[in-house]
């Protein structure tokens, strides 16, 4: 099958798929999928076939589990092509370094992630796999027919072949860098006039502020947030500015993991793949996503935790769909604060999204924030609010994080304010919540 055709057959393929009618139809397709993709890729892949030596394949749901650390450890054995992680590793950090992403590695893609968390991942992807990558993309993100011409705008840290990939005839395609200077990028996105434009949230927040000071006059018919947290403040001042519902696509190394429906409700892409939940904290739908992509196979991902935390939505969606609802992605595990509870005897987590809505419902006057947590008895706090107003929405924001920590029995930490830092580095990713020390 030609390229053109296989990426068009996925796209046919994700958007007139047989809808579930249920829940528990989706999982037993879901369980035949993967149980006959580990029946395909175990013989191929030296890793796992003896990660699950002696273990019942069919109880999939309960095998070993990987994360990244394991997987780059394993990544010689793991992949099913016989690539290796030096020199797949050497093949990234030259693109990275020329800022040219058009080499590839056997005829694979060869990808870098940006590793928030201090610890880098490579991925790699085969022609094939691109091709259904596209299709499934566009068929998720489109806001009309394939056959509609569009013109894409997209901002990220790295190209790659997979993005360029998503090109067709009706579909122009435009890749803006982030390491270049804002006022480049601004003047070329005028130039182009992006139909759909897809960008970190913070990104979408400057090219907003452009919009807003009459430096840029574009008019996307859709806008996607990529690569970062969306902050529900970036969120609504996005929203507001080109009065539109803001969409995201939730895309990690590992897979292509959710996206949002016409009611702008992100939803998991349990229809390309199993994503099992680990709870952090049930009550409240807090999860971290382990996943089994049964469709990729050069480097297969199989119980594959991520370290990122999800929110389950408490309510249906009006769209009906059977896919997962997502309330909001909130960031890392590394981002959970921990304060010390009344006796002193435990630390009590206290989960990024409780922190960011509390310092946004303080006061509808604050533009951006940053808040780290230094130690479980010291949080450093930063806001670009206007300079008249700056000791009372300061005051305002203590008490409404007081209210919260007094409401989760903890001892309440020492708060610092700082002035808000410019940001220079457009193509490091925003984290407004982080904690700054490591828990044993």
């Amino acid at each position: 099958m030609s390229p053109p055709l296989r990426i068009l057959w996925y796209y046919l393929l994700t958007k007139y798929r047989q809808t579930f009618p249920n829940r528990a139809s989706l999982l037993a397709w879901q369980d035949k999928q993967v149980r006959n993709f580990l029946q395909k890729i175990l013989p191929k892949s030296t890793f796992y076939r003896q990660y699950y030596q002696g273990l019942d394949i069919h109880s999939w749901q309960q095998l070993p589990i990987i994360d990244k650390s394991i997987m780059m450890a394993n990544f010689d054995q793991l992949n099913t092509v016989g690539v290796k992680k030096s020199s797949a590793l050497q093949l990234a950090l030259n693109a990275e370094k020329q800022r040219n992403f058009s080499s590839t590695l056997q005829g694979l893609t060869i990808g870098l992630s940006s590793g928030t968390s201090g610890n880098r991942g490579l991925f790699i992807v085969s022609q094939q796999e691109q091709q259904a990558w596209a299709g499934t993309i566009l068929a998720k993100a489109l806001p009309n027919s394939i056959l509609t011409p569009q013109r894409i705008g997209f901002f990220l840290r790295a190209n790659s072949n997979l993005y360029e990939t998503v090109k067709r005839q009706r579909i122009q395609f435009q890749y803006f860098d982030l390491f270049n200077p804002v006022s480049k990028n601004i003047a070329a996105l005028n130039q182009y006039q992006p139909t759909i434009l897809v960008a970190p949230a913070s990104m979408l927040r400057i090219i907003a502020d452009a919009q807003t000071t009459g430096k840029l006059n574009i008019t996307p018919i859709k806008i996607i947030s990529v690569a970062e947290v969306l902050d529900p403040l970036d969120e609504a001042y996005i929203s507001n500015c080109f009065q539109q519902k803001i969409h995201q696509l939730y895309q990690c190394t590992e897979g292509f993991l959710a996206h949002t429906c016409e009611y702008g409700t992100l939803h998991l892409n349990e229809d390309i793949l199993a994503i099992q939940k680990e709870y952090l904290d049930r009550d409240v739908g807090k999860f971290m996503p382990i996943i089994t992509d049964f469709n990729r196979t050069t480097q297969p991902i199989i119980r594959y935790r991520l370290d990122d935390i999800l929110t389950e939505r408490q309510t249906p969606c009006p769209c009906g769909s059977v896919l997962t609802a997502i309330d909001c992605i909130e960031g890392r595990r590394d981002d959970i604060f921990y304060l010390p509870s009344l006796t002193g005897d435990k630390l009590i987590p206290m989960f990024p999204d409780f922190i960011r809505r509390a310092i946004i419902i303080a006061s509808g006057d604050i533009q951006e924030y940053l808040i780290v947590q230094k130690s479980p008895q010291l949080l450093e706090i930063s806001l670009l609010v206007p300079i008249d107003i700056m000791e009372e929405l300061q005051i305002l924001v203590k008490q409404s994080l007081l209210e919260l920590f007094t409401k989760f029995h903890c001892q309440i930490p020492e708060i610092v304010y700082q002035p808000y830092p410019e940001r220079t580095e457009h193509h490091q990713k925003l984290r407004r919540v982080w904690r700054d020390f490591s828990i044993a």
